[in-house]
């Protein structure tokens, strides 16, 4: 489980949190517990109560939909442009998506009963939280058509984007396990492509550890759907006004 730690420093580098008016933020924020999220922590199961909703700061958290008893795949990921727990926004109660940690690291974290509450009583989290869920939900049809459509190495240079601009570096720890579970591939497909994407200089991959060499290669080599999202993301903030 997340541990919480008091002595956490945990400075406001959530997108949606700091787009707020500076005294709105501030009130919200004495809701927030400051948490240390570790990598596979478990945040949402499908069908549990929705308890917390979470702010990364600097952790990324991905969500998967479940195929069967055995594999899932990745539909989503968040990092400090977002949040989880989305379906207290729309009023249900319990989780849909299983959201599971990626890269350890730090997150705000505020209980559901809380967060219902300024929910409702700031028009500010509103207009942002709806035009969050608008991009989301685009995102969850694109990630769809994606898996069904294009080729692993594709993907698989999406994924490596995504991560990286939510870790803030060019080097993160993904192991292929995790990332044949996220793309929906066979192990031995997720091998091949990050030897392929390692061939032609664009990264460095050993046992886990990920480094991007040559991010505008990697842009090249991914689909399009990398693009649309990162486009969609940087929209969900376009009219609201970023204070200084």
């Amino acid at each position: 489980m997340p541990r919480a730690d008091s002595a956490f420093p945990a400075p406001v580098l959530n997108d949606i949190l700091e787009a707020f008016p500076s005294k709105e933020r501030e009130r919200f924020l004495l809701g927030c517990d400051p948490v240390e999220l570790r990598f596979a922590d478990i945040l949402a199961k499908p069908g549990e109560r929705i308890r917390h909703v979470y702010f990364p700061t600097g952790s990324i958290i991905a969500q998967i939909t479940p195929i069967d008893r055995r594999v899932g795949l990745g539909v989503g990921m968040v990092g400090n442009e977002g949040m989880v727990g989305i379906p207290l926004i729309l009023g249900a109660t319990t989780s849909s998506l299983p959201a599971v940690v990626q890269n350890a690291g730090s997150t705000l974290r505020m209980t559901a009963v809380l967060f219902r509450r300024e929910l409702q009583g700031s028009p500010v989290l509103q207009r942002l939280l709806n035009r969050y869920l608008y991009v989301v939900m685009t995102q969850l049809a694109r990630t769809a058509a994606c898996s069904h459509f294009h080729v692993v190495e594709a993907r698989l240079a999406r994924w490596l984007l995504m991560t990286q601009d939510r870790s803030h570096s060019n080097q993160f720890h993904v192991t292929h396990k995790f990332l044949a579970g996220m793309l929906g591939a066979r192990r031995v497909g997720v091998t091949t492509a990050a030897l392929a994407l390692q061939n032609r200089g664009l990264i460095h991959y050993c046992r886990g550890d990920v480094t991007v060499l040559d991010r505008a290669g990697l842009e090249d080599a991914s689909c399009a759907c990398y693009e649309v999202d990162r486009a969609d993301s940087i929209w969900i903030l376009g009219e609201v006004k970023r204070p200084a």
